[in-house]
């Protein structure tokens, strides 16, 4: 609790100043069923500690000679691990492990005792100094692993604490998105699929003759009339309105493609985004740009008209020959290619217009695996106040629309003041006091020249306050936690937002005094699209995709493989994870298990599955029994290949960090892969043998090239191959685990099996999903948060959507007394 008491004013003081300082400004100047799963046994092999290196089916490389033998250092049994340590290590490592001269890195880790042993014996010290003799290296690595290397040890020595936290910049974007749509009324979007259309003979608009929905918009109608009803080919009308839901932030490009005249709306329907109403030229292609937030549903609006625009003489026009129509709406996502918006994407329902600030943030800190507010820079400060002059300026701009108040409406200053204490109100996640009230209401709305200038300045002093810019760190207690922190703490976790009425209304009631009470409004929430878009950013952040790695492939060994591919692949990935974990069925083993990816006509030719060249996407079971888990899908095996190449290392770190969840130190040197033209003769899996043969490399490839190579069998492009080079694929693999077991594995089949059961597996999802929802480490929760959460995990069979409930409420509601340090 110290170091809140001593930093929060100083937070606060700056914020309030900032502040202040605006207000003053702006008084100077007016501004305008569940699955039963198996359990899967594991089959422990021993394995030779020092087995010859085969390097494919036909070719092993001998053992290393036996290094000459040096004198060793007599082992003194009465001689103590701190005593040997101090003795033969210090002078490197630093008295507490904290880094020396040879080593500046502090020991720490996440090996085994075991496994620090053999290392310790087998590499240490360096040469030409001689080896430790086996029982002084088992005494060192116990007082190692016991004094500072353990993750236990650590948080002994440096126990981790909820730390102060501003908000994040996806957290500031939902907030004041939230905020004030929290304003507005629109229809609530539903599992219907598609637009709702209205087909006219004119533009009158009141000779209706069809009225459906649509599920997608590409049609060509030729010199036909668009539908049977319409029995003029000459002129006709058609209107679509709903919502398009986006999937991720970002800069989206739409386009409407049509010989006709045409009108699209999208978010703001007062001002269309693309007015080709009067056509000139010969253009057939409009595109305009709008940047969107993930996760949200934005009313949608599109126009199409034929033959009547800008003619007065019909007759005049029915001299001619008729004129072909067709009408396309498409889109282009954040780095993907264009496409018709598919049927996934679109809603009949027509929901509200949300407000989505633009101000460009510096990034968040992520050194720690996971996006964190815990710096201040001037950038950051100098973009909330940016940010906050941008939504000012939107609310007076609104004003009527936000308020409900008319313009002419009697005591409309009253009514104003009410909104504006609301707003505040709202975005500090609870009820104002009288003196809160005063400070940001009242005196706005006594200094102000007119209403609309007091408006500003109260969005502006909220939006700069502390009470919004920072997050909920107070310490709770399961008997009686503060209601409105608690409804906080739930909503950052699940939409990285503000509370909506719903739950403030239950925090207001007394309703989230228990934890069955606050599981219950984690479950309503989790099945809002903001729960699975914030669910979708952690998995592409775990499985290291979240930046779109480069998919470009050498076109000569891979014809066929473009950007519509690629565009393709990254779709399918992420409609095959929403349907494996977020389902009411998720099951996190089933992520590692599955063989069923979804798969559109284009890479269904691609990788030799048999669909329709214009299928859209469905579920297809890919090279059957072959593909196992979500290692296998080839948008990630594309992701972690060279260009023409597999590479087993990459794929190799990605096993081993993110889903093993092991500490991997960066390479002891600048690393170039050996060019598969340097040796043309050998395979993937001997090239990467003899790069990392070195002693300095052996460390962490040990442990890296076995778990990448049960891969091999898959190509650059994630295609299945049998063979390389004339040699059949050697695709045995291996692991020794944190217990020292040795497993060896034949395959994907064979790693997803041993993944699937893996407890470090388990242990290392828990936590990433915790830290990744939460903000904070989940060390700072008590010593026994992750062991419940490894063990909830469990008991709701690996469920992925129950699992990040379990984590919000176990933040929110279950937090221990001292975890605030």
């Amino acid at each position: 609790m110290l170091f809140v008491r001593r930093n929060l004013p100083i937070y606060y003081a700056l914020a309030v100043a900032s502040s202040l300082l605006l207000v003053g400004i702006l008084c100077a100047q007016a501004i305008p069923a569940k699955k039963q799963m198996v359990p899967i046994k594991r089959q422990i092999v021993p394995i030779d500690p020092d087995p010859p290196i085969v390097i494919d089916n036909k070719h092993t490389l001998p053992k290393k000679p036996a290094p000459l033998k040096k004198p060793a250092v007599p082992s003194a049994k009465q001689k103590s691990g701190d005593q040997v340590y101090a003795q033969r290590c210090a002078s490197c490592h630093g008295a507490k492990g904290e880094g020396g001269k040879g080593y500046k890195r502090p020991l720490v880790g996440d090996l085994s005792v075991g496994e620090l042993a053999r290392f310790i014996k087998e590499e240490m010290p360096p040469e030409p100094m001689p080896k430790l003799p086996a029982d002084d290296a088992r005494s060192v690595a116990d007082y190692i692993y016991g004094a500072f290397y353990s993750p236990i040890a650590q948080e002994r020595n440096k126990p981790a604490r909820i730390e102060l936290s501003r908000l994040t910049v996806r957290q500031y974007r939902n907030a004041v998105t939230d905020l004030i749509g929290s304003f507005r009324r629109g229809e609530q979007a539903d599992e219907k699929r598609g637009l709702r259309a209205k087909y006219f003979k004119t533009r009158k608009g009141d000779d209706l003759v069809l009225e459906r929905v649509d599920p997608e918009i590409r049609f060509d109608f030729g010199t036909a009339v668009a539908v049977p009803e319409q029995d003029d080919p000459y002129q006709f009308v058609m209107r679509w309105e709903g919502s398009v839901l986006a999937p991720e932030t970002g800069e989206y490009e739409f386009i409407v493609r049509t010989e006709q005249a045409a009108k699209l709306w999208i978010n703001d329907l007062n001002q269309p985004l693309v007015n080709a109403e009067i056509k000139s030229g010969n253009s057939n292609e409009y595109r305009a740009s709008i940047f969107l937030l993930g996760g949200r549903h934005y009313p949608l609006r599109l126009h199409f008209f034929k033959g009547v625009t800008g003619v007065n003489n019909l007759e005049k026009l029915k001299k001619k020959p008729v004129q072909p129509a067709s009408i396309v709406l498409e889109w282009k996502m954040p780095q993907h290619a264009v496409e018709v918006i598919p049927q996934r994407c679109l809603f009949p329902a027509v929901t509200s217009q949300k407000f989505v600030p633009t101000t460009p943030f510096p990034p968040d800190d992520r050194s720690i695996g996971y996006e964190r507010g815990t710096s201040v820079s001037k950038e950051w400060d100098s973009a909330t106040t940016e940010a906050a002059l941008e939504t000012a300026g939107y609310v007076a701009a609104n004003l009527r629309d936000l308020s409900g108040v008319k313009d002419d409406a009697p005591e409309r200053d009253k009514l104003i003041r009410e909104f504006c204490r609301k707003f505040v109100e709202r975005a500090f996640r609870r009820p104002l006091t009288d003196e809160q009230a005063l400070f940001f209401v009242e005196r706005q709305f006594k200094s102000a020249a007119n209403l609309e200038t007091a408006v500003k300045r109260v969005v502006l002093l909220s939006l700069k306050s502390p009470r919004f810019l920072y997050r909920e760190i107070g310490a709770v207690t399961s008997a009686a936690p503060e209601s409105h922190d608690t409804a906080s703490r739930l909503s950052f976790a699940l939409w990285d937002s503000l509370p909506d009425d719903e739950l403030l209304k239950a925090a207001k009631a007394g309703e989230l005094a228990t934890r069955a009470q606050v599981m219950r409004q984690a479950e309503r929430m989790a099945a809002d699209p903001r729960a699975w878009a914030k669910m979708r950013d952690f998995l592409l952040q775990w499985l290291k995709v979240e930046h779109y790695p480069d998919l470009a492939k050498d076109t000569k060994k891979f014809p066929g493989f473009d950007e519509a591919v690629a565009s393709d692949l990254r779709t399918s990935f992420e409609m095959s994870l929403e349907s494996l974990v977020w389902s009411e069925k998720s099951d996190f083993r089933e992520l590692m298990l599955t063989n069923q990816f979804f798969l559109n006509g284009r890479l269904a030719r691609m990788y030799g599955e048999n669909l329709a060249p214009d299928a859209p996407f469905q579920a297809v079971e890919m090279n059957k029994g072959t593909r196992r888990g979500v290692l296998t899908h080839p948008y990630l095996l594309s992701s972690f290949a060279y260009i023409g190449t597999t590479s087993p290392i990459h794929r190799g770190v990605l096993i081993s960090r993110s889903l093993l969840g092991r500490t991997l130190q960066p390479p002891p040197e600048a690393f170039t892969p050996l060019p598969a033209e340097s040796h043309p003769e050998f395979t993937t899996r001997q090239r990467v043998v003899l790069q990392t043969k070195p002693a300095a490399c052996s460390t962490c490839h040990t442990l890296i090239n076995p778990l990448g190579f049960s891969l091999e069998k898959f190509d650059a492009i994630g295609s299945l191959r049998t063979h390389e080079n004339g040699y059949a694929v050697d695709a045995n693999g291996g692991y020794r685990t944190r217990t020292g077991q040795d497993i060896r594995f034949t395959g994907a089949r064979g790693l997803a099996d041993f993944l699937a059961d893996s407890d470090e597996v388990h242990g290392a999802f828990v936590e990433k999903l915790f830290q990744h929802t939460i903000k904070q480490p989940i060390k700072a929760f008590g010593p026994h948060a992750l062991s419940n959460l490894k063990q909830s995990f469990s008991t709701n069979r690996f469920n992925v959507r129950r699992q990040m409930t379990e984590s919000a409420v176990l933040a929110a509601f279950d937090r221990r007394t001292d975890a605030v340090k």
